[in-house]
């Protein structure tokens, strides 16, 4: 449209220089609708008639004719005008056409900025790390083959769901967050987000993640992602506030996941389950142990009672690390006796257990910013290689059931090697009390050359 309106502008700047321009109209059959609209103009008057009626036979089954014939109307307004009058329509529709493109770039804008916000109410990185785990959970519950449909459906849910518990928590802690350096900048404090904004993107997330979960997957696994959205966003977020109790209730939040994974995949928990969701669980006091002694000063002024807080030398806190790290040691054993994966797991698990374990008992030696942070950066490794060996080795029931066959136990063939010798011991005795074989070789040899003869019979010198 600007390109036809500028070179429209140019020929009545052409036509106003030229002294004797031509403005015969050229003559149009309007009574015949199948004659043709000329294709070359004499003047610019005689466009108008063919801009008028080019519309109308094409609007009989165009379902654009609205659009179209503003448009026509436009050029025979234009046609008929002075060059004064041209230039303004030129400049209309320039100032149209920029104010199209303001309103673009201010949508695109838009889109941005809520798309921000969304991602760090959120708290999309560590929902994507809810997400690993829970996926996790479904493959290792998947025995040997996996549903890539019912995986994505599974990750989608979940992420919804931690989503909205991240931003319930957000909502709830707004007044707490504004005090902290760490968390002064999220979008409710710093008001980029007004509250019930943030709410109805919450509730609206988490409903959806909780439909998809009953849809795509079961009602179990909808049921554990519903309670723990309840469990974070309503029971762990208050008691942050009100007790240091409160790290160990968001570790039972962060078990849960793998747990809905595997519902999801196999319909039912078994004692298989418990090991990710177990080694989850150990995990998390040493990593927020660690993030609490390095973020005391934000603790405090925040309002929150951390375990931390209350322990000035830190000695406590380190101590609890420790104990949890060392739980973490008979995990891999437990995965591999159970039939969830290979041996090579068991050493695996150990070995990456002992890095972690190494940098609590710095962190107790000494009790320092630096090594805490060590023992943090322990915890960020630990996670994901612990979660990708039990990939790596798992085994579905029927390699473990040809394992074991394979691979029979040394009491199995102990108690095989026994009663094999008292078989053989027990023929031994037979054979000596067997009256049959104390008889002579003639009793025996008469009966067979001569079978019409009766055998003789035998006595025995004791009887």
């Amino acid at each position: 449209m600007w390109r036809a309106a500028a070179a429209a502008a140019r020929g009545l700047r052409s036509a106003c220089r030229n002294p004797t321009p031509d403005f015969r109209p050229i003559p149009f059959p309007y009574h015949s609708i199948r004659s043709t609209i000329p294709s070359s103009c004499d003047g610019i008057s005689g466009c108008g008639p063919a801009l008028l009626f080019a519309p109308r036979i094409h609007s009989n089954a165009d379902p654009f004719k609205p659009m179209i014939q503003p448009l026509a109307m436009e050029g025979a307004d234009f046609s008929t005008a002075s060059p004064a009058e041209a230039a303004a329509m030129v400049g209309s529709l320039g100032s149209s056409s920029s104010s199209l493109s303001h309103k673009a770039m201010d949508f695109s804008e838009a889109i941005r900025h809520y798309g921000r916000c969304y991602w760090e109410l959120s708290k999309a990185r560590l929902s994507m790390l809810v997400v690993a785990t829970s996926g996790t959970g479904f493959i290792l519950g998947s025995g040997s083959a996996i549903d890539f449909a019912g995986l994505c459906c599974t990750c989608a849910g979940t992420m919804m769901v931690a989503a909205s518990a991240n931003s319930l928590n957000q909502v709830f802690e707004i007044q707490n967050d504004a005090k902290m350096k760490r968390t002064r900048q999220r979008p409710l404090p710093s008001g980029r987000l007004s509250v019930p904004h943030a709410a109805i993107w919450a509730s609206s997330v988490g409903i959806a993640g909780t439909t998809l979960l009953a849809w795509k997957a079961n009602y179990m696994a909808a049921g554990l992602a519903a309670s723990n959205l309840v469990l974070y966003a309503f029971v762990y977020t208050p008691l942050k506030q009100i007790h240091p109790v409160n790290t160990w209730v968001g570790a039972v939040v962060g078990a849960i996941p793998p747990l809905l994974g595997w519902a999801a995949a196999s319909g039912e928990l078994s004692l298989n389950s418990m090991i990710l969701p177990a080694a989850l669980y150990y995990w998390q006091i040493p990593h927020f142990m660690a993030l609490a002694y390095l973020c005391r000063d934000d603790y405090i002024a925040g309002g929150y009672q951390m375990f931390s807080l209350a322990d000035a030398s830190g000695k406590r806190t380190a101590l609890v690390s420790l104990r949890n790290c060392l739980y973490l040691f008979p995990l891999g054993l437990l995965a591999y006796d159970w039939g969830l994966t290979s041996k090579w797991f068991a050493v695996e698990s150990s070995l990456v257990t002992t890095g972690i374990s190494i940098s609590a008992l710095l962190f107790l030696l000494d009790r320092t910013t630096k090594s805490a942070r060590r023992m943090f950066y322990g915890s960020l490794i630990y996670l994901p290689v612990f979660m990708f060996g039990l990939l790596l080795h798992r085994m579905h029931p029927n390699e473990h059931n040809e394992v074991m066959m394979s691979e029979p136990s040394r009491n199995e063939l102990i108690a095989e090697v026994e009663r094999h010798e008292s078989n053989s011991s027990n023929n031994q005795y037979n054979k000596k009390k067997d009256p049959t074989q104390a008889r002579p070789p003639l009793a025996y040899a008469s009966i067979a050359p001569f079978p019409f003869l009766p055998a003789p019979s035998y006595v025995f010198p004791d009887s």
